[in-house]
């Protein structure tokens, strides 16, 4: 059996850059953040009406993918020996790389086989690392130590719902699921206490059914406790109960992604933007023209890499081949910038 702690999945971007899987990246975009997943014959155990790894997902073994790609399961051993031998050459072809993401499943033995893994990337290899946990398997705050010790120095969080109701209704008793929200929120704040602020982050998936002044509450409720956010675009995987939900309208995710920034990083407040009576942002009572010539507001977000810069940049992970970028994996350019310009007062 291929499973953790030997084994992981690994994302189809990961495996090219590291040469396991061939392709180029469209626009040359470089991948700073090798995303592993711990793995199990018996796969995750959690029912989250939007997540490929589902139990309840109605697809095949061989169909199954996660936030539309493959996830081919590797080594972790080949893993660390292939990034180490390319890091060793003359021209470093992996430069880029800074960070490696370990993620937990909803899986009895996913936080132990975690930190193994973990440990193993903490010794043999400069990068550095981040671990995306699975709150459920987390029972207190000694455990959030654990995973410290064994060598993650950030900690993310897939709240992904912005309101308690929308939690329950796609992870919790609405899907037979086992996730609670106010014990992903405890366990954030365990988080918070063994790793610090800014050093704990919090996933959000925008198209749920929230509202967009809903969403920037819970961005602001994460900030006001030290824990940034970082988005995702719903994408409706085949064979989950949502796969013929629509992703989000662009006008939306613009407004959201740009309201996020300013709450993390511009010390704006919710209070100070203005929403309609559905909810929708029309006005954030300040020039956003700079910020759009700007760029970064509408870049991946993620944890960083040693320079300071964003690591996690998981190219191309919330698109459709063919249509525009939500979230930029490398710097934008004018035309870029001016398609969010047209894009970010569209109200459907």
């Amino acid at each position: 059996m291929k499973q953790s702690p030997e084994y992981v999945q690994t994302s189809t971007a990961a495996a090219m850059t590291l040469g396991f899987l061939p392709g180029q990246f469209f626009r040359g975009a470089k991948l700073g953040c090798i995303n592993l997943l711990v793995t199990y014959s018996d796969g995750c155990r959690a029912r989250c009406s939007y997540c490929g790894l589902s139990s309840s997902r109605n697809v095949a073994d061989d169909d199954r993918t996660f936030i539309r790609v493959d996830w081919p399961v590797l080594k972790v051993n080949d893993i660390i020996t292939q990034y180490n031998e390319l890091g060793q050459r003359e021209k470093n072809p992996i430069a880029h790389v800074q960070r490696v993401c370990v993620s937990m499943i909803t899986h009895p033995n996913a936080l132990d086989d975690m930190n193994t893994i973990i440990s193993r990337f903490a010794s043999q290899t400069d990068l550095l690392i981040s671990a995306l946990i699975g709150p459920t398997m987390i029972r207190s705050e000694q455990a959030m130590a654990t995973i410290k010790e064994a060598g993650a120095d950030t900690i993310g969080i897939a709240i992904d719902c912005a309101t308690p109701k929308i939690f329950d209704k796609h992870r919790g008793r609405g899907v037979k699921g086992p996730h609670t929200w106010e014990h992903y929120w405890r366990v954030l704040e365990w988080s918070l206490a063994v790793f610090g602020s800014d050093n704990v982050t919090i996933h959000m998936v925008v198209g749920l059914g929230e509202t967009e002044q809903q969403f920037l509450t819970t961005v602001q409720k994460a900030h006001d406790l030290g824990a940034p956010s970082h988005l995702f675009s719903f994408y409706p995987e085949c064979g989950s109960s949502l796969a013929g939900l629509k992703q989000p309208e662009y006008g939306t995710y613009r407004r959201l992604q740009l309201g996020t920034w300013l709450i993390n990083y511009k010390e704006k407040r919710i209070d100070s933007f203005t929403f309609n009576d559905q909810g929708q942002l029309i006005d954030f009572n300040m020039d956003i023209k700079p910020l759009i010539a700007d760029g970064r507001p509408f870049m991946t977000s993620g944890c960083p890499g040693r320079d300071g810069g964003v690591a996690c940049n998981r190219p191309f992970g919330n698109e459709r081949p063919g249509r525009p970028l939500r979230n930029y994996p490398f710097t934008l350019d004018e035309g870029d910038k001016a398609d969010i310009g047209e894009q970010i007062w569209e109200h459907n």
